[in-house]
């Protein structure tokens, strides 16, 4: 049982034991180690479960280094510190989304524990919960659907079968090795609390 006690030592708020649990039987993470691995990720992602959106507060040389490709360089400065007009422009007509004058980059930006992103993912997601992501894309971003959109992409991404290999496991995640070895670290301590 993961008791407010337990997150206390993970320096996890109260306020995830109840989601945290409520995940764990719906996408069938019975085994410490495998709750163990979905904690160490999460955590990580999450800033130890306290930033639950994505933050696209680019500066302009971080917008040319990250997404360069996307803009002319004569725009780059006006979407500077935009995070509204950035998350239209980098996420327009992909991932479900239209275009950038429609808003849904913005409206679907990264969300959750795992920062679920564009607008197929929220409607999927939703509908493997039973929520209208689609209409109400703010509730990603509450303990309960942040952890049950995190518990959805394990489980369509096959998360659990990589638990053997952190590695792996965290390219599934993110996309690269990005925090891997605090992924790993968070990812033990969660294993010893939750087996103590």
């Amino acid at each position: 049982m993961l008791s407010p006690e337990k997150l206390h030592k993970l320096g996890i708020g109260a306020e995830w034991a109840q989601p945290l649990m409520d995940t764990f039987v719906k996408f069938g993470m019975v085994s410490p180690k495998e709750q163990a691995s979905f904690i160490g990720q999460c955590s990580h992602e999450s800033n130890h479960f306290r930033v639950l959106e994505e933050n696209l507060n680019y500066r302009a040389e971080t917008l040319q280094a990250l997404f360069g490709h996307k803009f002319k360089p004569e725009e780059i400065q006006s979407y500077a510190h935009n995070p509204q007009r950035i998350a239209n422009r980098i996420y327009a007509n992909r991932m479900g989304n239209r275009d950038e004058a429609s808003g849904d980059g913005y409206r679907f930006r990264g969300r959750g524990l795992v920062q679920l992103t564009g607008h197929d993912n929220y409607w999927h997601c939703g509908q493997a919960v039973g929520q209208d992501f689609v209409m109400n894309p703010d509730l990603v971003a509450t303990p309960t659907f942040a952890a049950m959109s995190a518990g959805w992409f394990w489980q369509t991404h096959h998360c659990g079968s990589l638990i053997d290999n952190q590695e792996q496991l965290c390219k599934r995640v993110n996309g690269g090795l990005i925090g891997l070895q605090d992924r790993i670290a968070q990812t033990q301590n969660a294993l010893a609390v939750l087996t103590a």
